[in-house]
């Protein structure tokens, strides 16, 4: 299986270039220091075995880094966003050339994965029999508990990615759902056939831009930054007319989510449980008794404490430091079978600056040499800023949340995002707040969405 994931994906087989000149990543920040180019290193850090590399032999043994802040389903959602908002199939190459290296999807949180090109552009998404609502696949027992599939067990969604693993395949269906269960009510309201799809969709891409500004970044980063940025504003992230992503965000900041993987996860009631590699690996029906129970994931009513995510360090899940061939396809070098050292190498390919060069142009106090944890690795340079944020997070934050460098650049890219989509609720006319069935009047939370959507 090919996933087509900038992280994960062999590079040999990124082999599709953009020619859209939209297309285009770019920098925040130019001319700043760069780390020494030290393959060694990266594989010191990143190979299996090595020190990135977390290994508990039991599903009880990694407790210990559970992040009591982050429930162990945001990650998943942060995924998700991931895949809405970057689709990058372009060469890994040391030096890559910036302007070689290719957005296949809008800079916009506009769920661009889940609706793809529509029901006109792909059709197979959408239910035959109503072509305003997304097609629903059936597990063994009969029940619309799973994305639809070909025969081979290929998932029918606009972004493969989305089935590169039980969890986000299962999030990506609550999603087909809540989308669904929109209709619906704009049916019950009387809204003309004409308009059902696109209202359907404004609703549901308001309120998932609102989760994510308003749950997923106040989590992530903390509340007090999030509040700063959309009361006056960011300080680095700047475009003339057009939201870019900056590859100091998507080959580094935004990739925390890497380090918050848990070694292990309970599925549901049932028992059902394992490692997100192999035993959840995606690209196959997802039968009844592995069928999510999101109370394990998010915190629904407060009775049944979900799942924490892991906390955020330089600590990277070891299903993750040895992915299984059907993600990454055939490798040059064992090495490339690690995220960690996909992540670290992808910084280097594109000269990403040092996390201590953007601690000191972002006013921030870089961590000492002693906060690093390399001390035995003998390091004489600066560190990777994939790195640096993880440790960063560790050593300020108690790997809670992002530290000041890492959670900065998170929140004003996917706030800047928001602000300058022309139809994002941000731009409405008029204020917008949600509206649909919540906890909290005025407010919508992903168990809100789950909720709503019927699979809770």
């Amino acid at each position: 299986m090919n996933t087509q994931h900038s992280c994960v994906i062999a590079p040999h087989l990124k082999t599709e270039l953009s020619q859209g000149a939209d297309g285009k990543y770019g920098r925040m920040f130019s001319d700043l220091t760069t780390p020494e180019d030290n393959e060694t290193l990266l594989l010191a850090l990143s190979r299996s075995g090595s020190m990135m590399d977390y290994t508990v032999k039991t599903d009880d043994a990694g407790t210990a880094s559970d992040n009591p802040r982050i429930p162990a389903g945001f990650p998943i959602f942060g995924q998700f966003i991931a895949h809405d908002i970057t689709a990058d199939r372009s060469l890994l190459i040391h030096h890559a050339r910036l302007e070689e290296i290719r957005n296949f999807r809008t800079p916009s949180l506009n769920l661009e994965s889940l609706y793809g090109a529509g029901s006109t552009g792909e059709p197979f998404l959408y239910d035959l029999n109503d072509g305003d609502k997304f097609l629903l696949g059936v597990n063994d027992i009969g029940r619309a508990d799973d994305v639809p599939r070909n025969q081979q067990g290929r998932a029918l969604v606009s972004d493969p990615r989305n089935d590169v693993h039980l969890l986000i395949s299962q999030l990506h269906l609550a999603f087909l759902k809540f989308h669904n269960h929109v209709v619906d009510v704009l049916r019950e309201q009387g809204t003309p056939s004409a308009n059902m799809f696109n209202e359907a969709r404004r609703i549901v891409t308001w309120h998932y831009q609102w989760i994510v500004l308003h749950e997923f970044l106040p989590l992530s980063v903390g509340e007090e930054l999030v509040n700063d940025i959309l009361e006056h504003g960011p300080k680095f992230y700047t475009y003339e007319e057009h939201p870019y992503i900056p590859v100091e965000f998507a080959d580094a900041a935004y990739r925390f989510g890497h380090s918050q993987i848990r070694p292990f996860y309970i599925l549901n009631r049932s028992g059902a449980r394992g490692q997100i590699f192999p035993d959840c690996a995606g690209t196959c029906p997802v039968t009844h008794d592995h069928v999510l129970e999101w109370p394990y994931f998010f915190n629904v009513d407060g009775a049944q404490p979900p799942q924490a995510s892991k906390r955020i360090d330089t600590l990277i899940a070891h299903t993750l430091i040895d992915l299984p061939t059907s993600v990454v396809g055939e490798t040059a070098i064992p090495e490339e079978h690690s995220i960690a050292y996909r992540d670290l190498e992808r910084g280097r390919a594109l000269d990403l600056p040092s996390g201590e060069a953007l601690a000191r142009v972002m006013d921030v106090e870089p961590l000492r040499k002693e906060e690093l944890g390399l001390d035995k690795l003998h390091i004489q340079g600066e560190t990777p800023l994939w790195y640096y944020i993880l440790r960063e997070a560790k050593v300020r934050q108690g790997g809670e949340q992002l530290g000041e460098v890492g959670g900065r650049i998170v929140a004003e890219v996917l706030i800047g995002l928001v602000n300058g989509d022309s139809s994002s609720y941000r731009n409405a006319k008029d204020e917008w707040k949600p509206f649909l069935p919540a906890k909290q009047e005025g407010h919508f939370t992903l168990v809100d969405l789950l909720r709503f959507a019927g699979t809770l």
